[in-house]
């Protein structure tokens, strides 16, 4: 961009399982990994909703609880997730239920970095507005938190083990974010949980994870 260009508005896809389905790995019991789970969703979908380069936020998966919490958002749209799939299929749907002639700058992002804040998102847009695809690596760099494609090229995104590899090989610019960017911290597993916590979660994924042992 430039500095008299007006910034880009962006459609971001959030794909987020059903809380009861989420997050199996967390060694925590299934009622309180059901709450951590839509927890670090709803967390995740606060910050992306406050990103001033968010012009429709739109969430794919089929938890009516999550959907309830969160359709006080500005600019949320929920749209079913077309199961069986996995996470391209339902990256997909989203961006075709909202933007299917890709008239405007697209971005898919993981459901669970309860780290995240507006700011991080926002400055991440903006280095991708500069470049047709483009993706951001986990913390783990093999992994993608983020994926985007500009107005008007093919949407494409391959996500899942392995999937950085993948993504630059498809054409994906990799955004040189730092390796302690909330952006890239994804929670699957309880050291990632305290790697995030240590960063700083939001409100509802602290209060979720509330005297587990460390």
């Amino acid at each position: 961009m430039t500095d008299t260009a007006r910034p880009a508005r962006w459609v971001v896809v959030v794909p987020v399982k059903p809380a009861g389905e989420g997050k199996s790995r967390l060694q925590v019991d299934g009622a309180r990994r059901t709450d951590l789970a839509r927890a670090i969703a709803l967390d995740t979908l606060a910050a992306v909703a406050a990103s001033p380069r968010v012009l429709q936020l739109v969430v794919v998966g089929d938890d009516p609880q999550l959907a309830r919490e969160a359709a006080m958002l500005p600019a949320v749209r929920f749209v079913p997730d077309p199961r069986p799939g996995g996470l391209d299929r339902a990256v997909a749907a989203g961006v075709e239920a909202v933007d299917p002639r890709a008239a405007l700058p697209r971005a898919a992002l993981l459901g669970d970095l309860p780290a995240l804040r507006a700011d991080d998102l926002t400055a991440a847009l903006d280095l991708a507005a500069d470049v047709d695809r483009a993706v951001v690596a986990d913390a783990e760099g093999t992994g993608s938190t983020l994926v985007t494609a500009a107005a008007g090229v093919t949407w494409a995104s391959s996500f899942g083990d392995g999937s950085l590899a993948r993504h630059v090989e498809s054409g994906c610019r990799l955004l040189d974010l730092p390796s302690s960017s909330p952006l890239r911290r994804d929670v699957d597993t309880m050291a990632q949980l305290r790697a995030a916590l240590a960063l700083g979660v939001g409100p509802r994924t602290a209060a979720a994870s509330a005297g587990l042992s460390a």
